[in-house]
């Protein structure tokens, strides 16, 4: 499928797309904050400058958009034009998220991905759905939990 705006246009909004504060981060802080949580946001002293963090559990969460982190959902699909730099690109934030884990683990802290998948498009669960998973993590003792889409039959 061909691209339906021109390639500096295409750059120009990719360029504009930033690290923080993403819709989906938004809906997360949200939702988290009404249950009474509290949290810290983009804490640069801890590796991968979490999202969110909360201190209190001791437990931080990543909101990962699905194409820059290469989330194997319906959402992320290889882009057709400069194919060895978005390899790379998106290779290099897959191991930087591997490190950043390992190292946040090591540092006796709890980790929860939250994909983008989650909440847009068709596999997307209720926001009630997805804070409720949160929150039963956060009050529980796993030490890893990963929310993303649910799969439906096309």
């Amino acid at each position: 499928m061909t691209d339906i705006v021109s390639p500096e246009k295409r750059s120009l909004m990719m360029s504009r797309i930033g690290p923080k504060n993403t819709r989906p981060e938004m809906i997360v802080r949200k939702g988290l904050y009404s249950q009474g949580f509290r949290y810290r946001l983009h804490v640069k002293d801890l590796p991968g400058k979490p999202d969110i963090v909360l201190p209190k559990y001791r437990a931080v969460i990543f909101v990962n958009g699905c194409f820059w982190h290469g989330h194997d959902c319906r959402l992320f699909k290889w882009p057709s034009t400069r194919q060895e730099f978005w390899r790379n690109k998106i290779n290099r934030n897959r191991q930087k998220d591997i490190e950043s884990r390992a190292a946040l683990f090591a540092a006796g802290w709890r980790v929860g991905v939250v994909w983008e998948c989650a909440l847009k498009g068709i596999t997307r669960l209720s926001v009630d759905e997805l804070i409720g998973q949160l929150c039963d993590w956060l009050r529980g003792t796993a030490t890893f939990k990963e929310i993303q889409g649910t799969e439906h039959d096309t």
